[in-house]
């Protein structure tokens, strides 16, 4: 059964020095015990540092599934613990990478909509301490989902999660981030998708 394994938050915190200058990022999450209210764009506790890159309404939440944290751990020879990819929900059973742009999930009383892929800045080599983990993260096809919030409440470890609806156009977070980072002659076929939002949008309209 498709679940939320754990829910993690975490505020903005320096995590390293770059060009003589220290580095302020809300990637480091982690899980939390309970219930966590989503309000507006975001959990309760949780923020972003690049306001321009991360949070808002199109990057309100981001979900990693467990068994993609699993692969990883194989390919890296290390632990990856759930928040290590800097999401707020790790999931169980849902394929996050392979979700359809504009599919809505419930989970508790909360309903999200799949928005948009994660693409890696350096701040996710940064936190890894490896900085080859940006191409090797793009190049795994592995983004994870953005999602909207469509309905506020609370989520916990243990809720399930249900699709409630998915578009047919068949669009898929790993296919927009392909189109974005991998392969521009996708970026016709990743237009399909009404739902995405005006950003991403408008960078693969440069190659359709």
């Amino acid at each position: 059964m498709a679940s939320v394994l754990s829910v993690n938050v975490g505020l903005p915190k320096v995590i390293g020095v770059r060009r003589g200058e220290e580095v302020l990022s809300g990637i480091d999450k982690r899980p939390v015990d309970g219930r966590l209210a989503i309000r507006g764009t975001s959990f309760e506790g949780d923020g972003q540092a690049s306001l321009d890159l991360h949070g808002g309404p199109d990057m309100a939440i981001y979900a990693y599934a467990a068994e993609d944290s699993a692969w990883w751990a194989q390919q890296l020879g290390r632990e990856i613990t759930p928040g290590m990819f800097g999401e707020n929900l790790t999931t169980s059973g849902v394929d996050c990478s392979g979700a359809v742009i504009g599919e809505r999930w419930a989970l508790g009383e909360v309903v999200l909509e799949v928005c948009q892929p994660r693409l890696p800045c350096y701040k996710l080599g940064m936190h890894f301490q490896d900085p080859t983990i940006l191409k090797q993260f793009t190049q795994a096809s592995r983004p994870g989902a953005y999602l909207r919030v469509v309905q506020e409440g609370t989520v916990g470890a243990g809720d399930t999660v249900e699709v409630l609806s998915r578009p047919d156009h068949g669009v898929t977070i790993a296919l927009v981030a392909d189109a974005l980072q991998l392969d521009h002659a996708l970026a016709a076929q990743a237009l399909q998708a009404p739902e995405l939002p005006a950003g991403p949008a408008a960078k693969l309209r440069q190659w359709a």
